[in-house]
């Protein structure tokens, strides 16, 4: 009996040492994508705060200006002023189309 017990026993722990070896290899695998993972992250924020900056520099009012004046052959752009606006009164609306009445039904 005690023979038995010795045996599942030690059956029992050289499964759990097997189990806990895989566990082991498993776990530095995911640690590995987990790096991988931070990295492409850095990455990432990395080229969007270059393309923040990038963006930042091509919408520089002082650059559209020069390129508008250099331009102003082909694209014919003014500058925006205070006589480029109205008040609402002073937009012209279409008028409202006139609804026909048809008296359908009254053949009296």
């Amino acid at each position: 009996m005690k023979t038995l017990f010795y045996l599942v026993t030690a059956t029992a722990v050289m499964a759990l040492a097997v189990w806990a070896y895989r566990q082991n290899y498993e776990t530095q695998a995911r640690l590995k994508d987990v790096d991988g993972l931070h990295a492409e992250i850095a990455n990432l924020r990395g080229r969007a705060s270059m393309l923040r900056a990038e963006w930042a520099y091509l919408n520089k009012p002082e650059r559209l200006e020069d390129l508008a004046t250099q331009n102003f052959d082909r694209l014919q752009l003014l500058e925006l002023g205070p006589g480029n606006f109205r008040r609402i009164d002073q937009i012209p609306y279409p008028a409202a189309p006139a609804l026909a009445v048809s008296l359908e039904g009254d053949d009296e």
